[in-house]
């Protein structure tokens, strides 16, 4: 099957010549730089990611605070009763 471009099963010409003309990395830019200076970058762009992220004020910390809490602790409740009546049925089956 073909379309406008060539065949589906082979790649095209241009993108074969275009391979070919293309030169192996030697280390790339972080060849050039000591582990140092590579790590005082990694801390920059920590700080500078940390700068995008939209904190929550904190009425909105103390509602997701509370929600998890009520949550777990409706986790807590609810293993709870299945534990207790699945021991109560263990005990009335085995004895």
């Amino acid at each position: 099957m073909t379309d406008a471009v060539g065949s589906i099963d082979t790649p095209d010409a241009q993108d074969e010549v275009s391979e070919s003309k293309k030169r192996p990395r030697k280390g790339g830019k972080r060849a050039k730089k000591g582990p140092l200076k590579r790590l005082a970058i990694f801390y920059r762009q920590i700080i500078a990611e940390l700068r995008k992220v939209v904190w929550p004020t904190r009425n909105q910390l103390t509602s997701y605070t509370t929600v998890v809490i009520f949550f777990v602790a409706v986790m807590i409740a609810l293993v709870t009763v299945i534990d207790y009546g699945l021991n109560h049925a263990a005990k009335y089956v085995f004895g």
